[in-house]
């Protein structure tokens, strides 16, 4: 049984699946939209270690929910799991705006971490269940503009609230709840219903234990790990890495706007180019590419234009090579496997993202974080590369009968 669409398919999944990706967006750059904000004030108690604790704290509940509660999927469906996983989140960032100390904040944020850290891998194994073969580099890169969207829409809000950083946690739980209704109503399951009771096709982490997966499952998680060691590092502290070099705190928030508008550009691209040209070479030049464009960023800029022009190009590459990759790991391993795929590389990649603000947190804290933030985020770019470079460009189908479900 295929899942691909016909021509008259419905459109309500695509749009869905990148309003979630909105969501994940959002929370994408909410505390670095606010840290500044709540650092100067101290209000709460905050200071530079309990926003990195914050941002720890918040990326760990992101991972828990990636590696346990997106692999259900596979055997439950997708439609529930992604309306569950929004309604948890969006009530836990809504109660984020009442938090009455730095260690409730710290918990509210973990717990809507986990419910949101299963809607990426969700509605991305959604979509290349929905679409049609062929076509996983787009159908990748375009769900996943909705995830820069929201960053961008956030960087804005907070042009226009902050320092009211309460109205970013509110605006964003809402946005969730509003989503919730179409999600129930219009999203269809992708997985047939009587697969969940097959107790036979039921899957899980150790079938990425059996051949021809573990190599590659390894080598596309420490590729995941670099990758959103830099989207994470970078959008949670990237206003403050240009307020450390000088730059005015307004100036660090629309650097921030810039930086997810040219990930919007850069995902349009990558993924023309990755269905075109085979993802893995178009991966492997985005990562070589973003190492370049963060170690330039360790310079001192004078020129705004020119400043403003290279965070684009930055954001062209560093987070479409992220994304690159969950397009490959759609390709790699089969649809009974697909959730479970990307679950796998994006919770082990939240590691990297736990690390990345936490390093770069220690940096700020110990004033240092410019210029060597910057010199961090090269070297994980060209690391990214290193490990994917004995990544095969496909993976011979063991199971054709389970290929497709």
């Amino acid at each position: 049984m295929t899942t691909s669409p016909s021509p008259r398919a419905s459109r309500w999944p695509v749009w869905l699946c990148w309003l979630a990706m909105v969501l994940d967006g959002f929370d994408l750059v909410v505390l670095g939209t606010v840290i500044p904000t709540l650092i100067k004030t101290g209000e709460l108690g905050f200071d530079a270690v309990g926003a990195t604790l914050v941002a720890t704290v918040s990326l760990v509940g992101v991972g828990a929910g990636a590696l346990f509660i997106a692999p259900l999927s596979d055997r439950f469906g997708r439609r529930k799991l992604m309306v569950a996983c929004v309604l948890w989140f969006s009530l836990f960032t809504l109660a984020v705006a009442w938090a009455p100390s730095v260690a409730v904040f710290g918990v509210f944020r973990f717990l809507a971490g986990v419910g949101l850290g299963a809607c990426l891998p969700v509605a991305l194994a959604y979509m290349n269940d929905y679409a049609p073969a062929g076509s996983a580099g787009k159908s990748t890169t375009r769900t996943m503009t909705g995830y820069h969207v929201g960053a961008v829409a956030t960087a804005f809000l907070a042009l226009m609230v902050i320092p009211d950083w309460r109205t970013m946690f509110v605006v964003g739980g809402l946005a969730g709840l509003v989503l919730l209704p179409f999600l129930w109503f219009k999203l269809p399951e992708t997985l047939p219903a009587a697969r969940a009771a097959k107790t036979e096709e039921q899957t899980g982490f150790r079938d990425l234990a059996k051949k021809p997966y573990p190599l590659v499952a390894v080598a596309i998680a420490a590729a995941s790990f670099m990758g959103l060691l830099l989207v994470y590092g970078l959008n949670t502290w990237l206003p403050q890495l240009m307020a450390s070099a000088g730059y005015p705190v307004s100036a660090g928030l629309s650097l921030l706007l810039v930086l997810n508008l040219g990930a919007v550009a850069g995902l349009i691209i990558a993924g023309i180019l990755a269905d075109k040209h085979g993802t893995k070479p178009i991966v492997l030049l985005w990562f070589g590419l973003s190492a370049a464009c963060l170690a330039l960023l360790s310079i001192k800029v004078d020129n705004a234009i020119l400043l403003n022009a290279l965070v684009f190009v930055t954001g062209v590459f560093v987070f479409s090579s992220q994304v690159l990759v969950y397009a490959w790991v759609s390709q790699l391993f089969p649809a009974r496997l697909r959730a479970t795929a990307l679950g796998f590389a994006a919770g082990v990649g939240r590691v990297g993202a736990i690390a990345g603000p936490a390093v770069t947190g220690g940096l700020v804290a110990a004033g240092i974080a410019y210029p060597w933030g910057f010199y961090i985020f090269a070297a994980a770019g060209a690391l990214a590369v290193v490990a994917l470079v004995a990544v095969p460009h496909a993976i011979a189908n063991t199971n054709p009968a389970q290929e497709r479900v």
